[in-house]
């Protein structure tokens, strides 16, 4: 009696509720790098057209100076093209942390409370059928 009692399902449920996390993490990762390509396949070339010109005279001319007053004397798309490089650069630290130390235990138990969320509003969540079917 010291024991609790064990359901018939229980570890095929602990079995399907890790798999789940699984996919969550792995549509996080997949949602991530879609916002980072959809930030490359926006906001750099806004960036880039407003640097034509600048670009034109790197072309003929490239100097590290050139690069540094094109970029000054151009704030938006300086800020348009850093943001980009600095998401996909944090993306890929935050990857590569995930894939070398794996998961840190707040994230694993942000993921889980995430599982738990949508297993308990069933199929009206938006994500249920990537997640639990």
């Amino acid at each position: 009696m010291d024991q609790p009692e064990k359901f018939p399902n229980s570890e095929q449920s602990e079995a399907s509720f890790a798999e789940q996390v699984q996919k969550l993490h792995r549509l996080t990762v997949y949602g991530r790098w879609l916002f980072v390509a959809c930030l490359w396949f926006t906001i750099a070339p806004i960036s880039i057209w407003d640097l034509r010109e600048e670009i034109a005279l790197w072309r003929q001319y490239f100097t590290w100076v050139a690069v540094r007053y094109g970029l000054f004397y151009h704030p938006f798309a300086t800020l348009g093209l850093a943001f980009c490089i600095g998401m996909t650069v944090a993306v890929l630290v935050w990857q590569s942390r995930n894939i070398v130390f794996g998961l840190t235990p707040q994230h694993k138990q942000r993921l889980e409370k995430q599982v738990f969320k949508i297993r308990q509003q069933g199929s009206s969540h938006p994500l249920w059928k990537w997640i639990c079917q």
